[in-house]
């Protein structure tokens, strides 16, 4: 079983590698709607809909002031939400988010 934890908060994020430069929609912001220590499900008016395509997403968790920058992975896109699994974190925004994650309340997939 799979713990994931209501979220709505903003985010940005930017293509990473080639895509990055090939795509029509380089780059967009985003309302994350769950979160985990994994990943995200995001939804945004760009259309992320290609599995394994590379992003740099850009977290302000609430009640913390520092943005976050965290590289992820498009596992799965429809219309205007898809999932994200992180793939590097650094150990200080894995700190951020472990706290974060404390006090949300939690939803069990």
């Amino acid at each position: 079983m799979r713990v994931r934890f209501l979220a709505p908060f903003a985010s940005s994020f930017v293509r990473n590698g080639l895509q990055r430069w090939l795509a029509a929609e380089r780059a967009g912001l985003g309302v994350v709607l769950e979160f985990s220590l994994n990943g995200a499900k995001v939804m945004s008016p760009v259309s992320m809909k290609n599995p394994g395509d590379q992003l740099v997403i850009s977290l302000r968790l609430p009640d913390q002031t520092a943005m976050m920058n965290v590289d992820a992975t498009v596992r799965w896109g429809n219309h205007h939400t898809f999932g994200l699994e992180f793939t590097a974190v650094s150990q200080l925004a894995e700190t951020h988010m472990r706290k974060f994650l404390s006090r949300a309340p939690s939803i069990q997939a």
